[in-house]
């Protein structure tokens, strides 16, 4: 079959079906087919359904001439709603990803100089991150809508962190970490250890079934998961827990805390929460 023959809006329905990697292959095959490839109308399939809402939010305006340079440029991280957020589309999959900076979450007393400071770092993505000067309570939560995220996609969250020279009782007690949206939870427990950058651990999956009023629980040993990865710049990346976001629009709930020993700890240093498709 000769493909230079296929009508281009029959050929770019077929490329929408593949990946973005796909249809960047293709074009490769002929001269006619590389049109098609790069037409407006596939890459208007890879982009966001809100894309209108997602460049009204951009704090830098994105100048492109073609959907396939959009949809490049927005596989970039995007800093958007004033800085506080980032947004990227995953260039493999055309999955949309978050972060959320250290100002878009729940820090307790963070507020309160004598336990946390405000400052600005040169390997961080956002004007400031917050780093705990001294703190017997550790309890750091995030919440975003999930209409934010690409539907019926497992994602995973992430604690993006670093530790100070001078940390130290962050690992005295283990903190509780969660992952929270409709009638599933997922909770674990992670060591925050300055010293080690890998970790066995145990995580413990919770689903709340409504329809029958009970709580099921299963506790799944899981010796070979990571919990912490080096990021960017240096940065950790804690696995606070995997989600199925199945379209609801319903608020995701991400929390890491620490609130029953009675012990001092500092040097944590906390850049946001990062919200990314799950690959096994």
């Amino acid at each position: 079959m000769n493909l230079d023959r296929l009508p281009e809006d029959c050929f770019a329905h077929i490329l929408s079906l593949t990946s973005p990697q796909d249809a960047c292959r293709s074009s490769l095959a002929s001269s006619c087919v590389r049109a098609m490839a790069d037409s407006d109308s596939l890459w208007d399939h890879f982009l966001p359904s809100d894309l209108k809402e997602i460049l009204s939010r951009l704090v830098f305006p994105i100048v492109y001439s073609s959907n396939k340079q959009l949809f490049f440029k927005l596989c970039s991280p995007c800093l958007i709603d004033g800085g506080k957020k980032i947004f990227w589309i995953e260039k493999s999959t055309n999955k949309k990803c978050i972060m959320l900076s250290a100002r878009e979450l729940s820090i307790t007393w963070a507020s309160h100089p004598l336990y946390w400071t405000w400052k600005p770092i040169p390997e961080s993505r956002f004007a400031e991150v917050a780093e705990l000067i001294t703190m017997w309570w550790l309890e750091i939560c995030g919440t975003v809508n999930t209409k934010m995220l690409s539907p019926n996609t497992l994602y995973t969250a992430y604690m993006v962190v670093r530790f100070a020279d001078r940390a130290y009782g962050l690992d005295f007690l283990p903190s509780e970490v969660s992952v929270e949206v409709g009638d599933f939870k997922a909770v674990g427990k992670v060591n925050l250890s300055p010293q080690e950058g890998r970790r066995k651990h145990y995580f413990q999956r919770v689903h709340f079934l409504k329809e029958m009023g009970a709580l099921r629980s299963s506790l799944l040993k899981d010796e070979e998961s990571i919990v912490f990865g080096e990021g960017d710049n240096g940065w950790i990346k804690i696995e606070l827990g995997s989600f199925f976001n199945d379209c609801n629009g319903e608020e995701l709930k991400i929390s890491l805390r620490e609130v029953k020993g009675q012990h001092l700890r500092g040097g944590l240093i906390v850049e946001g929460i990062e919200i990314r498709p799950k690959h096994h």
